[in-house]
């Protein structure tokens, strides 16, 4: 099992990675706060732990961002006590709210519990509608005998439609997703990149897959060739 632990206190960091790597754990760790979400899709862990007090943006941010696109259980490691922070945590999907000082062992103990819930699950999957499936570990769009390449923001664009399929999702979340914080992209940037992926479906013999919802953002429909 691999966790990959997002926190910026160097000792603590330390101290986690190697208690949990005590128990066997493969524990990654996140040096590049600009590109916390390259780290998520380069790692895919069974689960993230999260401190909220981050460079740049908080850890609230990349929950969302990894609640839009994956089922990665997350526990948020955060000196924030607070219980409105708690609930803020909880209510934007976080699996578990650790507030610091804490104890090592509890950690350990939510950790191993957490994991035995979604031992059934995994998030390298491949996300399935019908015969449309996204391979994640390659980024590959395949469709009954065609296979396809995917460049990054197409996979991100693909894999949170196919998550919320029959929902709107809205422009501004399409952008927030595409932005790893390096790389700025505007409007016109998603829309470009919006065409070819419907070029890409279309290609597959799937088209008006996706609709557009002007003004707002797109939703995937399904597949109905």
């Amino acid at each position: 099992m691999t966790i990959l632990l997002i926190e910026d206190d160097i000792k603590l960091k330390e101290y986690i990675m190697e208690y949990l790597e005590a128990y066997e754990y493969d524990v990654e760790e996140v040096n590049d706060f600009d590109k916390v979400m390259d780290r998520v899709e380069e790692i895919k862990p069974d689960l993230i732990v999260l401190d909220i007090n981050l460079p740049k943006f908080d850890g609230f941010y990349f929950l969302k961002i990894i609640r839009k696109l994956y089922n990665i259980p997350v526990i948020i490691l955060s000196a924030r006590s607070d219980e409105g922070e708690q609930i803020r945590g909880m209510e934007i999907g976080a699996d578990d709210y650790i507030t610091k000082p804490f104890s090592i062992g509890i950690l350990l103990a939510k950790i191993n519990a957490l994991l035995r819930r979604v031992c059934e699950y995994s998030e390298t999957e491949d996300e399935e509608q019908g015969e449309l499936s996204i391979r994640h570990e390659s980024m590959k769009l395949s469709y009954k005998d065609k296979i396809i390449d995917l460049t990054k923001n197409e996979y991100r664009i693909l894999n949170i439609l196919l998550n919320n399929i029959g929902k709107v999702i809205t422009r501004e979340e399409l952008l927030e997703v595409l932005w790893d914080d390096t790389t700025f992209v505007d409007d016109n940037t998603l829309t470009v990149n919006m065409t070819r992926v419907k070029k890409k479906l279309s290609n597959l013999g799937i088209d008006n897959a996706i609709i557009t919802k002007r003004g707002v953002g797109y939703v995937f429909n399904g597949i109905n060739n």
